[in-house]
C-alpha cells in the first residue's frame, strides 16, 4: 500500500525539514527550561551535600543559614560535644560577598570554616587545582566558575587573601560560585565593624564593636547507632535554638526556597508546550489548505476519507517526532553556555516525547476537520 504522508512529506521535504527544525528550537527550550529547574535542585543540596552533617542547631525562630537571618554563640559547639550521641561539631558561617579584581564583579556566597576542625572533610570538594586552606588566616578555596585562579590575590574587606585552590561544581542554593574562608577570617568580615565605625560609635558615645565569636550555625554528626531524629528532638527542646536534621535543612531549601522559581519555570513550560501545540496545528492546517485540491481529487475517485486522514494524523506525529529530536540536538548544545547549571535528563525528554506526541494528535484534528469538510467538486473546478 502506498503511504500517502511518505509520498506528500518526500514531494516537500525541504520546506519540512526547516519547519520540523524550527518547532524543534522551541521544544528544545522547553528541554532547557526542565533541565534549569533540575540544575536548581542539584545546587540546593551541593553545600549540604559538601558539608556532610547530621545536625543543624541555629538561632531560635528562624529556618537556618540559607533561608533567613541566624547567629548563634561560636561556644555552642563545645556544649554539643557533651550530648551524649553527638561524635563532633563544629561552627560554620554563610555570608554573600562581592569580589573585585575582574573585567566585572563577583558575587560569590562564603563558607567559613574552621580548617583544623573535628569534621573532616568538611572544607571544599571537587577540588581541580592547588589544595585546600593550611592557615587561619588569609587564604580562600573558590570555585572555578567565579573566574579567578590560582594564586590570584582578591581583597576581601580590610585584607588581601590569596587564592590556594580551585574547586568545580560548588555553588549554593542561588547558583552562586562558593569562597572557602577560614572560620576566624569569616567572622572578621561579618560580625566585626570596620574602624571607621568604631570611631563613629565611639563619638556617639555608643561601646562596643560587635560580637565576633558568633557563627551562623553549630553542625553536628551523630554516633553511629544513635538516632538522629531522636537527638534533634532532645536538642529541640533547649531555649534560644531551632534545630535541624540534615533531611530538614534539604527540605527547607528544595521547598522552601526553590519551590515558588520550580512553580514560575513550571508554568513558563507549560505555556511553551501548549504555544508548540498551536504552531504544529497551525503548519499541519497550512500545509493541508495547500493540497485541498489533491485532497479534493483523492476523494473524487473514491478513496476514504479515513485513508486521507491517516496521512494528516501520520504527517503531524512526524513532523512531531522531527521536532523532538532536533529540539534535544539543540539542547544539548546551547545547555552548557547559561550562567547556572542546567541539567538535561533522559526521564525529562521521554516524558516530553509523549506530550509532544499527544499534542501532535490533537493539532492534528485542525487539518482532519478541513479534510472532511473538503469538497470533491473542487477538483471538477479547476
Amino acid at each position: 500500500m502506498i503511504n500517502l504522508a511518505q509520498k506528500d512529506i518526500s514531494h516537500t521535504l525541504g520546506k519540512f525539514i526547516v519547519t520540523a527544525m524550527g518547532v524543534g528550537m522551541l521544544l528544545g527550550i522547553v528541554l532547557i527550561m526542565i533541565g534549569v529547574y533540575r540544575g536548581m535542585m542539584v545546587d540546593a543540596e551541593i553545600l549540604l551535600k559538601d558539608i556532610n552533617v547530621d545536625i543543624w542547631v541555629v538561632q531560635e525562630d528562624t529556618l537556618g543559614p540559607f533561608a533567613e537571618a541566624s547567629r548563634i554563640h561560636e561556644d555552642f559547639k563545645d556544649t554539643l560535644k557533651v550530648i551524649d550521641g553527638i561524635e563532633v561539631s563544629e561552627a560554620l558561617t554563610f555570608q554573600n560577598l562581592q569580589l573585585y579584581g575582574l573585567a566585572q564583579p563577583v558575587r560569590v556566597t562564603a563558607v567559613g570554616f574552621n580548617p583544623f576542625g573535628e569534621i573532616s572533610p568538611i572544607g571544599p570538594a571537587n577540588l581541580i587545582e592547588g589544595r585546600m586552606l593550611e592557615k587561619s588566616h588569609y587564604e580562600a578555596v573558590i570555585s572555578y566558575a567565579s573566574g579567578f585562579k590560582l594564586h590570584d590575590k582578591i581583597k576581601i574587606g580590610r585584607n588581601d587573601y590569596t587564592i590556594v585552590g580551585l574547586t568545580k561544581g560548588t555553588v549554593s542554593s542561588g547558583g552562586e560560585p562558593l569562597i572557602y574562608i577560614s572560620l576566624k577570617d569569616a567572622q572578621e568580615l561579618q560580625f566585626s565593624y570596620s574602624n571607621a565605625s568604631i570611631r563613629n560609635d565611639r563619638a556617639r558615645g555608643i561601646s562596643g564593636s560587635g560580637e565576633i565569636h558568633m557563627v551562623n550555625t553549630v553542625v553536628a554528626r551523630v554516633k553511629a547507632g544513635y538516632d538522629v531524629n531522636v537527638i534533634a528532638k532532645k536538642l529541640g527542646m533547649w531555649k534560644h535554638v531551632g534545630v535541624y536534621t540534615n533531611e530538614e535543612q534539604t527540605t527547607i531549601l528544595t521547598k522552601n526556597l526553590v519551590e515558588r522559581a520550580s512553580k514560575q519555570i513550571g508554568l513558563f513550560t507549560a505555556i511553551l508546550v501548549v504555544v508548540s501545540t498551536i504552531i504544529i496545528g497551525l503548519i499541519i492546517y497550512t500545509m493541508t489548505l495547500e493540497k485541498m485540491k489533491e485532497i479534493s481529487i483523492m476523494k473524487l475517485i473514491g478513496i476514504p476519507d479515513s485513508i486521507i486522514v491517516k496521512m494528516i494524523v501520520q504527517e503531524t506525529v512526524i513532523l512531531g517526532f522531527f521536532a523532538f529530536i532536533f529540539g534535544n540536538i539543540f539542547s544539548h548544545i546551547i545547555y552548557d553556555k547559561f550562567p547556572k547549571r542546567v541539567v538535561l535528563e533522559a526521564p525529562d525528554a521521554l516524558g516530553l516525547f509523549v506530550v509532544i506526541l499527544v499534542a501532535s494528535v490533537l493539532a492534528s484534528f485542525v487539518g482532519v476537520g478541513k479534510v472532511i469538510h473538503a469538497d470533491p467538486t473542487v477538483a471538477i473546478g479547476g
